[in-house]
C-alpha cells in the first residue's frame, strides 16, 4: 500500500541528506542570527538572516522545491503519500520547509491558486510564489467570532459593479510579518439569499499594499513573536478590488477551503511527525549523556518506559497519516474525510506529548532557545486550534461513524 516509486526514494534521500549536510550544520547559528535580528513586536524591522536565502538557491539548484506540487511541470509530479514522507524529514527542522520553498501558508496558498486560479492570477501571483521571490498570507480567523464554525464569519466580500469591497478584521494571519509578504488571500462572506450556506463565502486576492488594509498588530505565540513570519492581525476598511481578484467565482470559498486544507493537512501532520522524530532523538541523547544519583538520567524512573510510549505513539500516527494520504490518492478527498480529521488529531497530541517528555529531560535548557523544543512545542500546541480545532475534527469523525449505522443526521 504505501509503497514508493525509485523516483520518489530518490527525492527523498536527496532530502534528507540536504537537510543533514546543508542545514542541520548551520541552524543553531542561523537561529542565534534570527533573535538578533528580529526583537520586538515592530515587524517593519524585521528581516531574514542571508543564510535563507543562500539554502534557497542550493536547493532550487539540487531539484528540491517546490516538492508539494503534484504538478510535474510546476513542482515534482510527486503524489501525496510520496511528498508526506518528505515533509516529515522537513519536520525535523523550523527552517527546512522554508528552504525548500514548501512551507505553510504559502504551499497551501499556491495549491489554491493551482487548482482554483485563472489564468491571470497565476502569472502574477503563483508564478512568483512558485520561485520563491514573494510570500503569501492567508486571512480566515476572525476575532470576535468563534472560528471553530467558519459560517460564523463576520467580514464581507460585497460586489459593486465591477468591483468588490472588503470589510472585516482578521488575525492570526500568519506571514503578516515576513518582509517579503505581497499577497493576502482574503476569506469573507458574500451574501446570496438563493444560496446554501456553504456557498455564500468566497476567497479573494488581496494585495498588501491596497488602500485600507492596515496591519493592527503582531500577535505572540507563548511569549514569541515567530519573527520574521509573525502571526497578525489585520484589518480591512472599505478595500476595494477588481472583481477578477475573486477565486474560483463568488460563494465558492467553503468548497476552496476544503480543497486546500486536505493535502496540507498531510503536511502539517507529516512534520509534526518529523519534529517528534527529533525530540525523541535529542530526548535519549540528553539522557544518556547526563548522570544524576549515579544513573544515566534517562535510566531513572519511567524514563525509559517514555520512550518506548513515543516510539509506539510515532509510529501510530505515521502509519495513519500515510493512509490517509493513500486514500486521498486513490479515491480523493472525500473518502479519506475520517482520515484526515483523526491525523489531525492524533499528530499535534502526539508531538506535544514527545516534546513534553524531551523538555523535561533537558530540565531548564529545554525552556530555552539552545533547542528547538520549545518551538516544536508551540508548534504542537497551535495545531491544535490551526485548522481546526480538536473538537471539530472529533465531531467529523463521530458523525460519519454514526452516518455508516446509518444515523444520518435528520433536518428538521
Amino acid at each position: 500500500m504505501f509503497e514508493l516509486s525509485t523516483r520518489a526514494q530518490q527525492f527523498i534521500e536527496k532530502t534528507q541528506q540536504f537537510i543533514q549536510n546543508e542545514i542541520e550544520p548551520i541552524e543553531a547559528e542561523f537561529w542565534k542570527e534570527m533573535h538578533h535580528l528580529n526583537q520586538g513586536d515592530d515587524w517593519t524591522t524585521w528581516q531574514w538572516p542571508a543564510q535563507l536565502e543562500q539554502l534557497k538557491q542550493k536547493a532550487k539548484a539540487a531539484g528540491l522545491w517546490n516538492m508539494f506540487l503534484p504538478d510535474a511541470e510546476l513542482g515534482q509530479g510527486l503524489s501525496v503519500q510520496e511528498y508526506a514522507h518528505i515533509a516529515e524529514l522537513s519536520g525535523r527542522s523550523l527552517i527546512a520547509p522554508a528552504v525548500f520553498n514548501c512551507n505553510a501558508p504559502d504551499s497551501g496558498n499556491m495549491e489554491v491558486l493551482w487548482r482554483y486560479g485563472s489564468e491571470t492570477q497565476k502569472e502574477q501571483w503563483l508564478k512568483p510564489l512558485l520561485d520563491g521571490k514573494i510570500r503569501s498570507v492567508f486571512c480566515m480567523t476572525e476575532p470576535e467570532v468563534a472560528s471553530s464554525d467558519a459560517t460564523n464569519m463576520q467580514a464581507t466580500a460585497i460586489v459593486e459593479g465591477d468591483e468588490i469591497v472588503l470589510n472585516g478584521r482578521k488575525w492570526w494571519s500568519s506571514g503578516l510579518g515576513d518582509p517579503n509578504a505581497k499577497i493576502i488571500i482574503f476569506m469573507a462572506h458574500t451574501p446570496d439569499a438563493s444560496k446554501d450556506r456553504h456557498h455564500q463565502h468566497s476567497m479573494v486576492l488581496v494585495p498588501v499594499d491596497t488602500q485600507g488594509v492596515k496591519i493592527e498588530r503582531m500577535l505572540p505565540v507563548f511569549g514569541d513573536y515567530d519573527a520574521p513570519h509573525g502571526h497578525g492581525e489585520v484589518s480591512f476598511d472599505n478595500v476595494r478590488v477588481p472583481i477578477s481578484n475573486f477565486i474560483g467565482g463568488a460563494g465558492q470559498g467553503f468548497e476552496i477551503a476544503q480543497g486546500r486544507l486536505g493535502p496540507g493537512r498531510i503536511h502539517h501532520c507529516m512534520r509534526c511527525i518529523g519534529a517528534a522524530e527529533k525530540s525523541l532523538e535529542l530526548m535519549i541523547d540528553r539522557g544518556m549523556r547526563r548522570t544524576a544519583f549515579g544513573k544515566e538520567i534517562l535510566k531513572l524512573g519511567g524514563n525509559l518506559e517514555r520512550v518506548a510510549e513515543a516510539r509506539v505513539a510515532i509510529d501510530q500516527a505515521r502509519l495513519l497519516t500515510l493512509y490517509a494520504a493513500y486514500k486521498m490518492d486513490t479515491l480523493g478527498n472525500m473518502a479519506a474525510l475520517t482520515e484526515i480529521s483523526a491525523i489531525k488529531v492524533v499528530a499535534p497530541n502526539v508531538l506535544q506529548q514527545v516534546v513534553d517528555m524531551a523538555i523535561q529531560i533537558h530540565g531548564g535548557e529545554g525552556l530555552s532557545h539552545d533547542t528547538p523544543l520549545t518551538g516544536f512545542f508551540a508548534q504542537a500546541r497551535a495545531l491544535r486550534l490551526a485548522d481546526g480545532p480538536d473538537e471539530v475534527h472529533k465531531g467529523m469523525i463521530a458523525k460519519l461513524e454514526l452516518k455508516k449505522r446509518g444515523y444520518a443526521s435528520r433536518k428538521k
